[in-house]
């Protein structure tokens, strides 16, 4: 059996959303600063962060892997990242 790509394998996945709390915040401010935000959107494997016109940061979390990609590369307190309440986020369904 052949392994399906990395594109097909994340379309597997299933996603619980937490409507009531976002676990990813992006400080606009220091992201703008230190360069964070273009590394965020260049570097995130899920494609989460997406940089508008006039700069900022948007993020839709309810696509998040939550492999930390993000926090290894954030300047310190450009980012507040933490796990989904139980049950939700992403569960991963094939390999």
């Amino acid at each position: 059996m052949k392994p399906l790509p990395v594109p097909e394998r994340l379309t597997k996945n299933r996603f619980l959303l937490d409507e009531e709390q976002c676990n990813i915040e992006v400080n606009q401010e220091i992201a703008r600063a230190s360069g964070t935000g273009k590394l965020l959107v260049a570097c995130c494997p899920a494609h989460v962060y997406t940089e508008e016109p006039d700069g900022t940061i948007s993020v839709e979390y309810a696509a998040c892997l939550e492999c930390g990609t993000c926090l290894a590369i954030a300047a310190p307190g450009a980012l507040k990242w933490h796990y989904p309440r139980g049950g939700f986020g992403v569960q991963f369904r094939e390999g």
